[in-house]
């Protein structure tokens, strides 16, 4: 059975959260562990502005935790399942890596989120 137009909808939402090079950054830091945002920018390189915008995007979309502790927060995975899909997209990545990178319709530099020319 086809997906419905909503499923799909949904779908593509979530990937386009994964589709950003510093939120898959903030992502892999904390499949460590849980981190304050002073780590997170420590670790990643990424300013604090910076890395606290993209958590709140990944915090909206379910994909990382938030927990109060004293004066700070720290950010986790949202559950197994979100390692899980970064582990499943190193898998997909060993199989055809050469073809992504390869490929000419999405570029960095040249395309914005959606892959349309700049």
């Amino acid at each position: 059975m086809l997906e419905t137009q909503v499923q799909l909808g949904l779908k593509a939402k979530l990937f386009r959260s994964l589709g950003d090079p510093s939120r898959l950054l903030v992502l892999e830091c904390l499949k460590k562990g849980a981190r304050c945002v002073s780590e997170i920018v420590a670790a990643t390189g990424l300013s604090q502005p910076n890395a606290s915008g993209h958590l709140a995007c990944l915090r909206a979309c379910g994909l990382v935790e938030r927990e109060p502790v004293g004066r700070y927060a720290y950010y986790r995975l949202a559950g197994p399942h979100v390692a899980q899909i970064l582990a499943e997209a190193e898998g997909l990545l060993q199989a055809v890596g050469a073809l992504v990178e390869e490929c000419p319709r999405y570029t960095e530099d040249e395309t914005t989120e959606e892959g349309a020319k700049r």
